[in-house]
């Protein structure tokens, strides 16, 4: 039945089928084929019950807050600063790649979002200063991961909803194991530009009196971070509160720099409705999906084989990530969650994981599935700013920083006070 199920997935993925579709037209053939009751039939409370929640109003705030970040103009100057401070590395503005990617995903909370904006301003440095493509294409691409991992995350509060966690202490948690990667990509770009001179480009000097001058750059989404995490653990707002706040202090950072207009505010709610719509059906069918598969057994025949192989916590650990890495080469990242976290959650939180260091785990697995061919979304979304060239160069240059997450994960495992040591810290 399991085999059905992933067959049939894959079938109607490779059918071009939108995610959201797919999940909902394998949830019916499946309820056809082996239930014994039209659970199809409850799919409108399904959807209703499942999209009702206060927490998720904080996804079409957050998205707003980055459309509206993305609309104001500040990613050019944020980008401009990082690469007058950080130019002077090897790798050369590869490393504001990174570093703004890092800086924007701390307002935007979408990866997708975050390669887009970030790839748009940096694109024309490779022609500019003479950057091997690949490896600049694939710093962009992996930097954009950075946007589910650093708070806030959307992908964090469907994680949290899922496993009914706290999103303050996930949001906790992933800032230091987010500045980690963020900081090994970086060094994945020193290493192999000081093997490999030939891709770094010209490099740029820059004065002290530039960059402090460039420095104000950096501010908008530094007060606007500091509004958000700090209205959460401050006991002054809750996380959808919190992104609300975030929203009237980009508003206000987009009327000081005078890019506040009719125009921007209609283009950031399209953006928003867009972006939203996508997300909250793909929930849904997810949603559908699990309810079917609960209602055929699939789920406890799944957790019943799991026991009885009688892996240790170790041993299931592996599994899991080896799982998810095959799984995410095929996979949109949002369904992914969905489906599989419901299932497989429980069973990892029964051999003694902690809920919030495994959802630290989870969104660094997705972020690889984001960069994995051939359906890593950021491969396509660089590639799509980009505009030309093969799609090859993109899906080379991201394999060393799907290397550089397999060696966050190993620490992570290793050390999971990365994770956990904040959250105790400061909420207990």
């Amino acid at each position: 039945m399991l085999l059905t199920a992933l067959l049939l997935l894959l079938l109607l993925i490779m059918l071009s089928l939108p995610i959201a579709a797919a999940l909902g037209v394998l949830g019916v053939i499946l309820d056809r084929v082996y239930g014994f009751l039209p659970l199809y039939q409850v799919a409108g409370e399904i959807a209703w019950t499942n999209s009702s929640g206060f927490l998720l109003m904080a996804i079409p705030l957050f998205v707003l807050l980055g459309e509206i970040m993305l609309r104001s103009g500040i990613a050019d100057s944020m980008y401009d600063a990082l690469a007058k401070w950080l130019g002077w590395l090897p790798g050369g503005v590869m490393h504001a790649n990174v570093g703004a990617c890092a800086l924007f995903a701390a307002t935007s909370g979408s990866s997708v979002a975050t390669a887009a904006t970030i790839g748009t301003v940096a694109l024309p440095q490779i022609e500019r200063h003479g950057y091997g493509p690949r490896l600049f294409l694939g710093t962009l691409a992996a930097g954009g991961t950075l946007g589910i991992l650093i708070p806030p995350s959307v992908n964090m509060i469907i994680y949290g909803i899922l496993t009914n966690s706290s999103v303050p202490q996930l949001y906790l948690a992933g800032i230091i194991p987010g500045l980690i990667l963020a900081v090994l990509f970086m060094v994945a770009i020193i290493m192999i530009s000081l093997l490999r001179p030939e891709v770094t480009g010209t490099q740029i000097r820059y004065s002290w009196a530039e960059r402090l001058s460039g420095t104000l750059g950096v501010v908008p989404p530094i007060l606007i971070f500091i509004l958000v995490i700090g209205s959460i653990y401050g006991g002054i707002a809750t996380p959808t509160e919190a992104a609300a706040l975030g929203v009237v202090g980009a508003l206000l950072i987009a009327a000081s720099r005078r890019r506040l207009s009719m125009r921007m505010l209609t283009e950031a709610v399209e953006g928003t409705v867009v972006t939203t719509a996508m997300i909250m059906l793909i929930i849904i069918a997810a949603y559908f999906l699990n309810t079917i598969l609960s209602g055929i057994g699939l789920t406890a025949k799944l957790n019943a084989f799991v026991t009885e192989l009688g892996l240790t916590a170790t041993e299931m650990l592996l599994a899991v990530v080896v799982f998810y890495i095959i799984l995410g080469c095929f996979m949109e990242t949002l369904s992914m969650m969905i489906t599989t976290i419901p299932i497989i959650a429980p069973l990892m939180f029964s051999l003694g994981f902690d809920p919030i260091w495994y959802g630290v785990l989870m969104m660094i697995l997705i972020e690889t599935a984001l960069i994995t061919p051939p359906i890593g979304l950021n491969l396509y979304v660089v590639q799509g700013v980009r505009g030309k060239g093969p799609m090859q160069d993109v899906m080379m240059g991201a394999l060393p920083f799907v290397a550089t997450m397999a060696i966050m994960i190993a620490l992570l495992a290793m050390f999971p006070e990365l994770a956990t040591w904040l959250p105790n810290l400061l909420i207990d």
